[in-house]
C-alpha cells in the first residue's frame, strides 16, 4: 500500500518537508552584484547631472540678488523644502548684510529675525563664523553633534543632526531644548523642521572678500518634521560651496563698483556755478552696463563749468581714450589742468587747448583726448569756441536748431603741435547751447551721420514749454534718443542744488556681453542764455 495522499487545503502548508535542493522563491533571489553597481553608478550620474545643471544656472546670474534667489530655489529642490531664507553677512564686516526669503513675506522674515541667534542652528552657524567646530553652536544644547543617517527626521527627536554639509533640526516641537521664542515663531509660521548649510569659501584658494571665508548661511524650512537624506545632504553641500564661491566673486565685484562709483563722483564737478544771465544743467549717464563688462562703463568722458573774472564763464567737455579707472583718473587730471588754463587765459580758447595738448603729450604720452572749450560772456551772449577732434555744439531755440561749425582738427595728442582757429557765436535770448561727448552719438547704435541727424531731430522736437529750463531740454533729448530708458547717471542744475541719481541695473539672471555702442559715458551740458 502506498502512503496516503494528504489533502490539499488552501492556506495550509504541506507537511512534507521541502527538498534541500528546492529553488528559493523568485522574490527573494539576491540581485547579481553587477546590477547593484549599475544602479549605484546610475544614481551618481543622475546626481552629477542635476548638480551640473543647477551650478550652470547659478553661474549665469550676474547680480547678488539673482544669485541668492537662485540659491534658495535650487536648494529647496535639493532638500525637498518649500520655504527658506539666506542670511548674507560677510565675516569681514564690510557688508552688505541682507536677508532674502523664499516663500516668506517681509513680515514673516521679521518674525524669524526676532528669534535669538543662539536659539537656532543656523543662527549659531553665523555666530561661530565658519561653523567648523563640532561642539557648541550647531545643535540643541543637549545634542551630541553626531551625524545621523538618512532615516526619518522624526525619530531624531530631541537632537539636532549635523553632518559635514549642514545642520538638521528634524523636529522642533519634539525637542525639549527648543527656545520658547523660536517655538512660538515656528507655530505662527507653520514650520516644524529646518536644514541649514553655511556659505563659506576656502580663503586659501578662493579670492573672497571675507578673510575667514564666511559669507552667511542658508536655511530651508519644512512644514512637517523631516530632514534630508544623506544623499541629498551631500548634493546640497557641494552646491553650497559652488554658490559661496560665486557669491564671493559677485560681492567683490559689487564692492569694486561701489568704490569706483564713489571715486567717479568725487572727481566730477560738485555743483554747477550760478552766473547771472545763464542757467546751467548737466546730465552724466554711464551707459557702460557696469554689471556686464567689469568696469568698462567707467569711461573718460568729462564736463566742467567754471566762473571766470568779469562775469565770464568757461564751458568744456571732453573724452579721454580708454576706459576704466585709468581713463577716469586721466580725465580728472585733464579737467583740473583745463581749469587752471581757463583762469589764466580763458578768453583765448585756442591757447587753452594748446596748453592742454602740451600737458597731455608730456604726462600722458600713450593717450589721446578730444575736447571742446568755450569762453562765454553772458551779458552780450557771446561765445568763443575751440575744438580738438570733438563733436560740434548744438544751438536750440525758438527760431533755429543748428550745429555750430567749428574748425576741423585732430584730437589732442595725435599731432606734434596742435593749432586751430577759434569760432565765435552770438546766441539769441532764450537759446540753449548743448555741449556733449561722442558717447551720446555712439550710444544710439547708428552710423555717425545718422546719429547727428537723430540728435538734431531730438533737439528740434523740444516743446516750447520745456525750452525755458536747460534741464528739461536735456531730459527731453535723452528720452527721445533712448526711449528704452536705460540710463544711469546723475542730474545737476541750478534749480536742484543737489545730485539726483537715475539708475537701472541689469536684469536679474541675464548675462550679456558688452556691446560696442555701450562703451564710454554720455555727457550732456546745457547752457540757456536769458
Amino acid at each position: 500500500m502506498g502512503a496516503p495522499n494528504l489533502p490539499k487545503v488552501a492556506g495550509i502548508d504541506s507537511a512534507i518537508t521541502a527538498s534541500a535542493h528546492t529553488a528559493a522563491p523568485r522574490d527573494v533571489i539576491p540581485a547579481p552584484p553587477g546590477a547593484l553597481i549599475q544602479d549605484r553608478l546610475a544614481g551618481w550620474v543622475s546626481d552629477l547631472t542635476t548638480l551640473h545643471e543647477l551650478v550652470e544656472r547659478l553661474s549665469r546670474t550676474g547680480s547678488r540678488e539673482a544669485a541668492l534667489d537662485e540659491l534658495l530655489r535650487a536648494g529647496a529642490a535639493l532638500v525637498g523644502a518649500p520655504r527658506g531664507l539666506v542670511v548674507l553677512e560677510p565675516a569681514d564686516g564690510l557688508g552688505p548684510v541682507t536677508t532674502v526669503g523664499l516663500g516668506l513675506s517681509h513680515a514673516e522674515l521679521g518674525h524669524l529675525e526676532t528669534v535669538p541667534r543662539h536659539a537656532s542652528a543656523y543662527g549659531r552657524l553665523l555666530l561661530d563664523g565658519a561653523g567648523s567646530d563640532s561642539g557648541s553652536g550647531c545643535g540643541s544644547d543637549s545634542g551630541s553633534g553626531a551625524p545621523t543617517g538618512s532615516g526619518s527626521g522624526a525619530v531624531a527627536g530631541s537632537e539636532s543632526a549635523r553632518s559635514a554639509d549642514g545642520v538638521a533640526e528634524p523636529d522642533l516641537f519634539a525637542d525639549p531644548a527648543t527656545d520658547p521664542r523660536r517655538r512660538e515663531v515656528a507655530t505662527r509660521l507653520g514650520y516644524g523642521a529646518s536644514y541649514a548649510v553655511p556659505l563659506r569659501t576656502d580663503s586659501a584658494t578662493e579670492a573672497t572678500p571675507a578673510r575667514s571665508g564666511q559669507l552667511g548661511v542658508a536655511v530651508w524650512l519644512y512644514d512637517e518634521p523631516a530632514e534630508p537624506a544623506e544623499r541629498r545632504r551631500h548634493l546640497i553641500g557641494l552646491y553650497a560651496r559652488h554658490a559661496a564661491a560665486h557669491l564671493a566673486r559677485l560681492l567683490e565685484l559689487e564692492r569694486t563698483r561701489a568704490r569706483a562709483t564713489a571715486l567717479a563722483e568725487e572727481l566730477r564737478p560738485g555743483r554747477l556755478p550760478r552766473i547771472p544771465g545763464v542757467r546751467l544743467a548737466a546730465r552724466h549717464a554711464g551707459f557702460g552696463a557696469y554689471g556686464h563688462d567689469h568696469g568698462r562703463g567707467y569711461g573718460g568722458d568729462w564736463y566742467d563749468a567754471l566762473p571766470l573774472p568779469e562775469g565770464a564763464l568757461s564751458l568744456s567737455v571732453g573724452s579721454v581714450s580708454g576706459s576704466g579707472p585709468g581713463a577716469l583718473a586721466a580725465a580728472a587730471r585733464l579737467r583740473a589742468a583745463l581749469r587752471a588754463y581757463a583762469v589764466m587765459e580763458g578768453e583765448d580758447p585756442v591757447a587753452v587747448l594748446s596748453d592742454l595738448e602740451l600737458l597731455l603729450r608730456l604726462t600722458e604720452p600713450a593717450r589721446t583726448a578730444t575736447a571742446l572749450f568755450a569762453y562765454a560772456e553772458p551779458g552780450p551772449r557771446k561765445i568763443v569756441f575751440a575744438g580738438a577732434g570733438h563733436a560740434p555744439p548744438l544751438v536750440v531755440g525758438g527760431r533755429r536748431t543748428e550745429y555750430v561749425e567749428t574748425t576741423l582738427s585732430a584730437p589732442l595728442g595725435m599731432l606734434s603741435c596742435w593749432q586751430a582757429p577759434s569760432v565765435e557765436l552770438w546766441a539769441a535770448s532764450g537759446e540753449t547751447l548743448l555741449l556733449y561727448t561722442d558717447g551720446l552719438l555712439r550710444r544710439t547704435g547708428a552710423p555717425m551721420d545718422r546719429a547727428f541727424a537723430r540728435l538734431h531731430a531730438a533737439a528740434a522736437s523740444v516743446p516750447a514749454s520745456a525750452r525755458n529750463d536747460p534741464g528739461d531740454v536735456a531730459d527731453h533729448i535723452l528720452r527721445t534718443l533712448f526711449p528704452e530708458g536705460r540710463q544711469e547717471g546723475r542730474r545737476e542744475g541750478r534749480q536742484e542744488g543737489r545730485h539726483k541719481e537715475l539708475r537701472e541695473g541689469p536684469r536679474e539672471g541675464r548675462h550679456e556681453g558688452p556691446r560696442e555702442e555701450d562703451d564710454g559715458d554720455v555727457v550732456l551740458l546745457a547752457a540757456r542764455f536769458d
